[in-house]
């Protein structure tokens, strides 16, 4: 049986900051993104600018819990 090592890398979800806050009734959602990041070189919350569908434009998405 395989030994299961817990590595550094980690699966982190990425959400718009733009879609979080907007606080409209009729909103169609939240843009997610899924990816990983090696915990001991980035220990601190990432950011990124990623491309939002709701929006319609390239914003930051940051690391959520």
């Amino acid at each position: 049986m395989a030994k299961k090592n817990k590595g550094s890398r980690i699966i982190i979800t990425l959400e718009c900051t733009n879609c979080r806050v907007s606080n409209e009734k009729r909103a169609p959602g939240v843009s997610r993104y899924s990816t990983t990041k090696n915990r001991k070189n980035t220990p601190a919350r990432l950011e990124l600018k990623k491309y939002c569908q709701y929006c319609d434009k390239h914003l930051i998405h940051k690391e959520t819990k």
